[in-house]
Order: C-alpha cells, then structure tokens, then sequence
C-alpha cells in the first residue's frame, strides 16, 4: 500500500476560520467586501505594527503589479529584480511593459547581493536609463540584507518594493518584513504560513496609498452614480469569504512559525554530522527567518559516495515525500533570456546543489520519521 504523501508545504487550519465563513454566508457578504475583508486588513495593520496601511487582494502577484502601477512604471522602463526567485516576481513587470534587470545572490541570507545591486543601478544611470524600481525578496522567509539594499536605494533616489511573500512574521532587527520600504508584498497561497486559499495584500505607507490600491483593485470606478473610469482598473480586491478564512490563520501565525522554525531545527540536527550537507538558517542574531522553506545545499565532492541534492530528492520521491530544487534563477529562464544579469554565478550555484525539503506547521512526528529515516539510510 502506498504511504501517505508529505508535502513540502500544505495548508494547515486552525478551527476558527469556519466560524467567519458561516458569518460572511449568514449575513450575505458573499461579494468582495464586507467585515471579513476590513478586519483582515486591521489584523495584519496591528501584526506588522509600524503604523502601515494593508489593502488585501487577490494574490501577491496582484500586489506587485499594483506597486508597479502605483509608483508609475511605464512601457520601457528598468525595473531591477532578484534573480533567485518564483517567476511572480518579475512577470509584473512585464505585465506594466518594463523590462526586468536580474542581480545575483549573496551568499549568507540567498537574497539580492548589495554590491552587484549598486553595480546595475549605476551602469543603467550611466547609460541614460536610470531604473524605477528595485524588487527585493526575502527567500524562503529569510531577510535580505535590508540596511545596505535600503541605503544603495535611498543614495540613488530608486523606490524599494518588497516581496515579502514568503515572509510573513520575519523580522530583521525587529522589524517586521515587508515594513521598511515604498511598498510591501504579502502572499496567502495555499503553500504560505496563512493561507486564504489564494490571496496577497500590498502594504502601504500611508491611507491614501491603500485607497488609491483598493480604487486600482475595484475597476478603477470613479465617484459617480453610473459606471465611469478613467484610469485603467483591475479585479484584484480579495473576496469577503477568502478573508474570512485569512481571519481565522491569524490567530494561529505566530503558532505556525514557530512550528516551521521548529523543523529548521529538526533538520539542523538530522544533518549535523552529515559530512557536505548545511543547512540554510539566519547568519546572525540580526535576522529572525520564519523559515516557511527549511532548505540545504548539497556539495557532492565531500558527501559520502559522492551524492548529489538529486540523489536526495529522488531517495525522498521513492518514499512519497515531496521536496523540490530551489528556484531556477530568474536570468536562466528562456522568457527573459534577454533580459540585464549583473553578478556571479551564486544563484546559479544554490540552484544546482540547493533542495527544499518539507517544512509545514502540520507535519507530525511520524513524518519526521521517515524524513529522517531515508536520510540515514542514504548517508549512514
């Protein structure tokens, strides 16, 4: 009989959301409006508690491309990306017409490399275009190095986004991710530490900027008694029942990371004597990870029978445990074949020895058993 799958990362209830659906049918907020929606925006506003303003739509995709939208990058235009990432991140900016400008990792948080950063910012200043925004993600929960990106945004005088999607509850100097610049991604995916089936919001620095995305999320109807636009609109505003759901995970967020930080742990120890195998955690006391992915890097030429990240993920896949490679860079993708790369080849070298390994809040003691037992029979 076949065993159980374990999944990378499942979504995971917390008994409450099914109270605030029942409410939303009991009382007809069916539409994508209603109490659920503004208290799932008041909650996350006190979660992050640097006094932001959150509008909650559709998808975290939607809130990049609204951040876009909002800090008006047009056709043509640079917009600078991390490389190491899920395509959501930069296909909104092609959505807008711009072009995307990759930059490589760094080698401690995976994230954008500041140096490699500020190289791309000035060559596209000294070549007359200079960009209108840089895109930073906190992979896989960890914080990037938010002090020096910031300071090489703010010399330049170019807008800082923050992807954030994977990173709900980081922190870097206790500071919450997605709170430090222009505009903050969230993301509430099926995968994500809260889930609200699908759904994102965009975090705002003031009121009127999270009026001006809810206004872009509902069509872009303007102030009359009939239907009128005159900005071009979009259908990203997050439902009221989907909310409901997002008002439910809130109360068990913090429950949540702690048990995924919880398996990091479990996966420190697993492979601690594990000669060539480390696994990915903060560099410093400086950075808080969620650690929604718990991942390791697998150097074959110091492993035991030379075995490879694809050694592991196949002895995992034999077994119905899911894991998966890390993301394919961004500049390695044939859609942006084309498009600016600046940097080394630290993306390109976690992608080929990097793997993510199941990391939810509902895995059990059963599942790390045999997560554990496929590793000792493949190392030991």
């Amino acid at each position: 009989m076949e065993k159980n799958k374990i999944w990378l990362s499942s979504p995971h209830m917390g008994g409450d959301e099914i109270n605030y659906i029942n409410s939303a049918f009991s009382e007809n907020w069916i539409a994508p409006l209603g109490p659920n929606v503004n208290g799932f925006e008041s909650d996350l506003e006190t979660y992050l508690n640097q006094s932001k303003n959150v509008a909650s739509l559709s998808s975290g995709t939607a809130a990049l491309h609204l951040s876009l939208v909002m800090l008006g990058v047009k056709r043509d235009n640079l917009v600078i990306c991390q490389s190491m990432t899920f395509s959501a991140s930069a296909n909104p900016i092609k959505y807008v017409g711009a072009n995307p400008v990759f930059i490589d990792s760094e080698t401690e948080t995976w994230n954008m490399c500041p140096k490699a950063l500020e190289e791309a910012i000035i060559s596209c200043i000294d070549n007359g275009r200079k960009p209108k925004a840089v895109i930073l993600v906190h992979l896989y929960g960890m914080p990037a190095k938010l002090n020096e990106i910031k300071a090489i945004c703010d010399t330049h005088d170019v807008s800082l986004i923050e992807d954030a999607a994977e990173a709900l509850g980081s922190t870097y100097k206790g500071q919450k991710c997605g709170t430090f610049s222009s505009y903050g991604v969230l993301s509430f995916n099926g995968n994500k530490i809260i889930t609200t089936s699908g759904g994102g919001a965009l975090v705002c620095n003031t009121k009127e900027d999270q009026q001006k995305a809810v206004f872009y999320a509902t069509q872009a109807r303007d102030a009359a008694p009939h239907y009128q636009h005159s900005e071009i609109g979009y259908n990203y505003r997050l439902s009221n029942i989907c909310a409901g759901i997002g008002r439910g995970q809130m109360k068990v967020l913090d429950k949540h990371i702690a048990l995924r930080r919880k398996m990091n742990q479990f996966y420190q120890e697993l492979f601690k004597e594990i000669e060539g195998v480390t696994v990915f955690k903060e560099p410093n006391s400086d950075y808080f990870s969620n650690h929604w992915l718990s991942a390791i890097l697998v150097d074959s030429s110091k492993t035991k029978n030379n075995l490879t990240r694809e050694d592991i993920r196949l002895a995992f896949e034999d077994e119905n445990i899911e894991s998966r490679p890390l993301w394919k860079p961004m500049h390695l993708q044939p859609v942006f074949e084309n498009a600016l790369y600046f940097g080394g080849s630290v993306a390109e070298d976690l992608f080929n020895e990097g793997l993510c390994l199941p990391s939810g809040s509902n895995l059990t003691d059963e599942d790390r058993s045999r997560i554990r037992k496929v590793i000792n029979e493949l190392f030991k």
